[in-house]
This record gives C-alpha cells, structure tokens and sequence, in this order.
C-alpha cells in the first residue's frame, strides 16, 4: 500500500465513522474529507471543487426545484385525496399508499412524496381505529423502492449514471430492476409485511398525541395588579425565570390577539389564554398574582346552586377550556362567551395543528427561545413529544431534535408558510391544499414535456429537468425564492464535497486495491454470487451512512472489481445502485425512514422486523434481474 492509499483509506475511514456517529451535519463532515484529500495534495486544485458542476448534483437540485413545482400544483394532492376512498381494510390501504407513494417518489423526491402522503396515512389510521404505525413504515419502504424505477427517483441513480463508461444511464433505464423489486416489495408488505410492523395502542379513532384542553384556561388582571402597564415579557419573568405557561392569545373587550408580542403591554381586565399544566400554572398564578377569569363566575354558580368549581379549571362545559373544535381543529375562543365562540380570533381561524420536525429543519438544535417563533413567525410552541412521550420541560428551553413532533398554534392562512419556512412537515391536522385545475395542468405539462424529451434524446436529462425547474418558476408555479428553498442544500454540498474524494480513491489506486483484496474471496464465486456480495455490502453500508455517500464510495470499487473478474460493469453499478437505495433496517438510513420514526412511535429497533425481510426479497429479486438485463 502506498502512502497516497494509505491517506485515502484513513480520510474514508474517519469520514464514515463521522456518519455514523452523527454528532456533526453529514455535510460539514463531506467538506472535511474534501479539504483533508486537498491538503494532503491527492486532488488537483482546479478539479477541488468541480463537484459544485459535476451533471449529477445540477440533477438533483432540478429534481428538488420540480417536485415543489408539482407539489405547488396540486398534482401530488389530487392523487392523495382519492385514496380517502379507499375503506378501512389495513390490507387495502396498505396496499394503495404503498402503491401511490412508489409511483410518485419513481419521478419526484422521494422524501417529498412521503410527507405528501404521511398525513393521509395518519388520518386514515385514525378514522379506523388503529395505530399509525400500521401504516408509516410501510409507506415509508414504499417510498425507497419506487424511487429505484427511473434515473430521478433518487440521488444514488444520478451518481451511478455519472459512473457509466460508455454514456450515462437513460431515465427508464433502472426501471426492470426498479420495477421489479419493488412490485415484490409491495407484494410482500401488503400481503404479510404489515402484520411486522410494532402496534403503538391508540385510545380511541381521534386520539391525539397531545391532550391539550386539560391544560388550556383563562387568567385575567385584576385592576391592582402591578403588571397592568407592564409588558408581557416583564409578567413571564416575574419570578426571575420564564414558566412553563404559554400564553396563546390575549382578550381586551371586543378584540382578540392571538400569539401576542411578548413586547405587548398589559391593561387592567385583559384575559390571558394561557396553556400550563396544573402545577406550572398554579405556580404562576402564586408568583404573579393574576385571577382566574372565569372564578367569579364559578362564584355565583356555587351561590345560586350550591355547586363550584373547584380546581380553579375552566370545566368541559365551556368547550374544552375556551377551546372549540371544528372540523378536526381547536379554535381558541373567550370561555363562556357565546358569540366568542362562532368568531375567529383576530383575522382567520386559529389552529392547532401537530407537526414532525424534518431532518433538514431550521428548528433542529434550537430552542423556541432562542428563535423567538412567535415574533418571527406568528405561531406558538404548545407542546413537544419525543419518542411517543409529550416533554414536561419548559418548552422556552427544549432543544429540538428531528423527529420531535411539535404541538403548534398559528392562523390558518399563515400557519402552513410558517411551518414550511421552518422545515415541519404538517400532520393529520393538515388539509390537502389543492391547487387550481389550472395549476395541476400546467405541472403536469411541463414535467411530461421534460420527460419527453429525454426519453427522445432530444436533450440530456441535466439540460432538460434545469429547463423545467424554469420553467416553472417562469409561469410563477414557484417563486425564485422558493425554487431555492426546495433544494435541500446539505445533500448537494455531501454530492459536490463527496464526487472528488471518490475520484481520488480511484486515481491513487486505492479503489483497485480493495477490488483486488475482494478478488481474493470472489475469484472461485459466480457472478451471481459477486452480485449479491456487492449489493448486499452497500445495503449495509447505506443503512449506516447516507444513500448518496454510500454510493459514492462503493461505486469505484465495484467497477474495479468488474475490470478483474470481467463481469460488466453495467451489471454491478445497478447492483450498487439498487444496495444504495433500500436502506430498510435503521432510522437514520434514509430520511424516510427518520420522517416516520417519531410518528409511528417506533424504536431503533423496530425497522429491521420489517426490513431484513424486505431486504432479503430485494436481493433475491434483483440480481437474477439485473443478471437477465445488464450481463
């Protein structure tokens, strides 16, 4: 081994054990191995960076651009709202999201199209009575296998493509592997898969995650109150240190404030609606001196009818602690005003809606505190649960973590924006937002025209899906600005940083060394037998580390080892293509994965239940495929 190989092999060890400690961003650990293979002088200065403009990163980030121009269309809702039709047989729905999530995520973001599909899978668990984890996993699996059917489906495809020798892949050229495997994976999940899946027991159909009304009442300031005058934020910081109390709205006579400044200053008589466990709220009541607002009422009811209100809690007969629900949704309204109780707060309906942080989120490693949501935003952090539990800390404090499923309070014209700036991805609370006929169309026609002239050879797949994202930012599909916002910007940094690193893995030879100590094991195998070794080696690798890297560095080596045995090369980058994308059995595997975790309330643990067999059908599947195909 030579000392370049022996650098190579060192900055590839410690970057994937860096991924799979996953305490720094897989990008910012992808820019460390690129600047280490630069210093060490393994890769040319004017090719450094080249990677920004290698073809496969402009893909993906076209790919990105058009699964939000369709997703702005209302093409991806319009399928998702036939499938409310489809009963309540588990079998049956597991067997139409599955379906419809593969068909999507085969020509968009396979991410997207999951949580495009995730609240419909929820709400229709609930509607029949069971758990969400029946459904969640195997959407999620569904998602992985159809993004393995076309060059776009998935970022692997795109690198594989740049690795071909004689030409780059063509958009349906995945498709008998693609296809195939994952009507096998559908077969297997709808027809015993499912019944893998963990139960997490729900107490009833609408069972929610958070119970909120038990914790919802009504403080007012009475007229000697020395916080009359003052702001809100100097009475939440009455004790010195900010409560667990969050104040949802504010009630001055006729006018109510939902998500009130906390610069916002206080008169006698205004009600505060706050949300508060029965300790932190008697603790603040203690510490600030404010009154219930409904206890003089609870007063002279005791008086007239000898009965009263003891724990000082609005009771149910007011709509839940001045909250009403609506078609799904708590509205907060003045407890016990009967006109309160048909008007909106302020401008637009006031909702609560449960959100699942992304992976990518802005809120990730932050607090509410330190972001300030409701002077930013418009919204209010009501509650926070992670791993099935709702957190009892202050929630001013919580530093979220992906997969933490956020309780929210905003307007309902403005609450959707507010989560998508911030990278949550709404649940069943979430209505389909349909776009125009008009919209659907002009999305649809645009990403087939794209389609159609790469399948034509008119233009290379690059030129074409480019020309499309621009397409539809020209017909205001999506504004410039948004088109931006949909590239995910931490994958295109791991592509651009990761292709060189590859690339000098290669041309120091270390990428043939490898092949040649696998020579060793496989030169008395049959190319079946190699086949497997290959996909099943960066299955596993792809379950520990991102799908994209994984690629990246089995790609080389594959080939490598092709050029040995004269097996074609071809046949083993679909193979590492194929291992690269069913990452069945962790969470961090794939985002999809993660994006369901909190959700379902599934453990690390429970994936592989699913998964190994899953995995095990793919392999047997794809390689006499690819064998039939590609050798």
């Amino acid at each position: 081994m030579s000392l370049e190989q022996g650098i190579v092999f060192s900055v590839l060890g410690i970057t994937l054990a860096m991924f799979v400690w996953n305490r720094l961003r897989f990008d910012v650990v992808a820019m460390l191995a690129l600047l280490a293979v630069a210093v060490a002088g393994l890769v040319p200065t004017e090719e450094l960076f080249a990677g920004f403009g290698h073809p496969a990163v402009i893909t993906v980030a076209a790919v990105l651009v058009i699964s939000q121009g369709l997703v702005n269309g209302g093409v991806v809702d319009n399928i998702a709202r036939l499938l409310g039709r489809i009963g309540h047989r588990p079998t049956l729905q597991v067997l139409t999201l599955t379906s419809v999530v593969a068909l999507c995520s085969g020509f968009i973001n396979n991410v997207g199209a999951l949580a495009l599909l995730m609240p419909v899978a929820i709400w229709m668990s609930r509607e029949a009575g069971r758990s969400p984890s029946l459904l969640l996993m195997p959407l999620a699996f569904g998602s992985l296998l159809g993004g393995t059917m076309t060059l776009i489906g998935t970022p692997p495809n795109i690198i594989i493509a740049s690795y071909r020798e004689s030409g780059t892949f063509g958009l349906f050229d995945f498709a008998p592997v693609g296809v195939a495997i994952t009507l096998a994976g559908i077969a297997f999940i709808t027809l015993a898969g499912w019944r893998l899946t963990p139960r997490r027991e729900e107490n009833s159909a609408d069972s929610k995650l958070f119970s909120v009304g038990e914790y919802v009442t009504e403080l007012r300031i009475p007229a000697d109150s020395p916080h009359a005058g003052s702001t809100l934020h100097s009475l939440l910081t009455t004790s010195g240190d900010e409560p667990d109390v969050v104040v949802l709205a504010l009630i001055r006579g006729e006018q109510r404030l939902a998500a009130p400044s906390t610069y916002k200053v206080l008169r006698e008589g205004d009600v505060l609606l706050v949300e508060a466990d029965t300790t932190s709220l008697q603790t603040f009541l203690d510490t600030t001196g404010l009154e219930l607002a409904h206890q003089a009422i609870d007063d002279q009811e005791a008086e007239s009818e000898g009965a009263s209100n003891n724990d000082g809690l609005a009771d149910e007969s007011r709509g839940r602690n001045g909250f009403r629900e609506t078609n799904g949704h708590n509205d907060a309204v003045g407890a016990g005003d009967d006109k309160a109780a048909s008007d909106p707060i302020a401008k637009g309906e006031l909702h609560l809606v449960e959100a699942v942080i992304a992976p990518e989120s802005s809120l990730v490693g932050q607090t509410a505190n330190r972001l300030q949501l409701r002077e930013n935003h418009q919204i209010n952090i009501v509650a926070v649960a992670r791993l099935g539990h709702r957190l009892k800390r202050r929630l001013g404090d919580i530093r979220f973590n992906a997969g933490d499923i956020l309780l929210v309070q905003g307007f309902e014209d403005s609450l959707g924006g507010a989560l998508a700036e911030l990278g949550c991805l709404p649940l069943a609370e979430r209505g389909l937002r349909l776009g125009s006929p008009r919209n659907t169309a002009l999305a649809s026609g645009i990403f087939l025209a794209s389609i159609a002239v790469i399948v034509t050879g008119l233009l290379s797949a690059p030129v074409a899906l480019v020309a499309a994202a621009v397409a539809m930012v020209l017909v205001k599909l999506l504004s410039a600005a948004e088109a931006y916002k949909a590239i995910d910007w931490s994958v295109i940094v791991l592509l651009a940083a990761m292709i060189p690193v590859g690339q000098a893995m290669e041309s120091t030879g270390g990428a043939g060394l490898i092949a040649a100590q696998m020579l060793v094991l496989g030169e008395n195998l049959s190319v079946a037998s190699v086949l497997v070794m290959i996909l099943v080696g960066t299955t596993l690798l792809s379950n520990v580390v991102n799908n994209a890297a994984a690629a990246i560095v089995v790609a080389p080596i594959a080939l490598s080892l092709a050029g040995e045995l004269q097996i074609a090369s071809d046949a083993v980058l679909m193979a590492v293509a194929v291992g690269a994308s069913c990452a069945f059995m962790t969470p961090i595997g794939h985002q999809s994965n993660a994006l369901v975790m909190e959700p379902g309330g599934y453990q690390f643990g429970d994936y592989w239940r699913l998964g190994l067999p899953l995995t095990v059908i793919v392999t047997v599947v794809a390689v006499p495929v690819i064998m039939l195909v590609w050798t």
